[in-house]
């Protein structure tokens, strides 16, 4: 296992100190799977001032589609080939077809009743309970022999600045036969570097990480949590890789406790950064894909300027689809960890 990286420096004429020179250091980091690029850079104190959350949400549950009292009245119902009840519920939570579909079979799911949950008050149940839900509706496609029943996929944005338009929790819940993009490049990847190697690059990455230590949060039953050497986020992304696990059906109730608990860890973890929204997504084979391990990318989302609502992804990120992350991944770990270490 190849962690690569490039050291830089820029030299500059500091006019804080009367214009003495200045060094100043940065990285590129070469993601050992897909090739992917990161930039280390920019760096900055990992703390933001959180907007006055109750004012943000104030009035938005007005027509809010998702709330009980207006969720089966307004949102779509599944075609009885697909689904014959229409929707699909478990408790408070439901699952319907999307109005603006990503695929052909692409859904929301909402995370109960409340319309606002803070992002530290969301349980690791509610999580888990939402994740089965979204299982049990893949595992209806895959009975019926669907042919979009192949990438089984769960994406979660939380709060404005992850794309979400709507507060209410929610899930965007989706299959397809069409892997997405960096999902896509990873499988390649990982297909040949067990072609070359005869070893799981998954459980490779996990063995060395683990031993190093530098980027290693903790193990909660199945799950291995890390941070991302080469992150995607400006705050650095939490990675978990689900041992044994090669496609979302084959997660147990026992591995989505897991897998919630770690989440409500990196929430905590990231809230005291101030931080209060992310993106997760999760990253799967196909049924029988054994050179590859289900994970998923945990990345947190947050403004550079609260004020004028300046969006943490530039041209550089946007075009030239160059990350940037504004601390080493490594000491961002070291401000995640404490939070793994009492569920481990």
């Amino acid at each position: 296992m190849r962690f690569e990286s490039w050291k830089k420096e820029t030299v500059i004429l500091n006019p804080m100190q009367d214009m003495a020179r200045k060094i100043i250091p940065s990285e590129i980091r070469k993601d050992p799977l897909t090739g992917r690029t990161a930039r280390i850079c920019h760096f900055m104190k990992l703390q933001w001032e959180k907007p006055d959350l109750e004012q943000l949400v104030a009035g938005t549950e007005a027509g809010c589609p998702f709330c009980p009292d207006r969720i089966m009245a307004i949102t779509p119902q599944f075609p009885e080939e697909i689904l014959p009840e229409g929707r699909l519920t478990l408790d408070d939570m439901v699952l319907f077809p999307n109005l603006a579909p990503y695929d052909s079979l692409s859904c929301v799911a909402t995370m109960g009743g409340e319309h606002y949950i803070p992002m530290t008050e969301i349980t690791p149940g509610r999580i888990a309970k939402a994740f089965r839900l979204a299982l049990n509706f893949f595992g209806i496609l895959e009975k019926s022999g669907h042919p979009e029943a192949v990438y089984h996929l769960i994406n979660w944005n939380y709060m404005p600045p992850s794309g979400s338009s709507i507060i209410h929790p929610h899930l965007q819940v989706f299959t397809s036969s069409s892997a997405p993009n960096l999902m896509r490049t990873e499988l390649e990847g990982a297909r040949a570097y067990m072609a070359e190697n005869g070893t799981n690059y998954w459980e490779d990455l996990v063995k060395a990480e683990t031993e190093t230590g530098e980027r290693f949060l903790g193990k909660i039953g199945r799950t291995t949590w890390l941070s991302h050497f080469a992150p995607l986020g400006v705050a650095g992304d939490v990675l978990a890789v689900v041992d044994g696990v090669h496609s979302t059906l084959d997660l147990t109730d026992a591995d989505l406790t897991d897998i919630a608990t770690g989440l409500t860890r990196a929430m905590a973890a990231y809230d005291k950064m101030g931080i209060y929204s992310f993106n997760m997504n999760f990253f799967t084979g196909a049924k029988g894909d054994d050179f590859t391990r289900f994970h998923l990318l945990f990345s947190p989302r947050t403004f550079f300027n609260q004020t004028l609502g300046t969006p943490d992804v530039g041209a550089g990120q946007k075009l030239f689809n160059e990350t940037v992350c504004m601390a080493y991944p490594e000491e961002i770990s070291r401000m995640l960890r404490p939070f793994f270490a009492a569920v481990g």
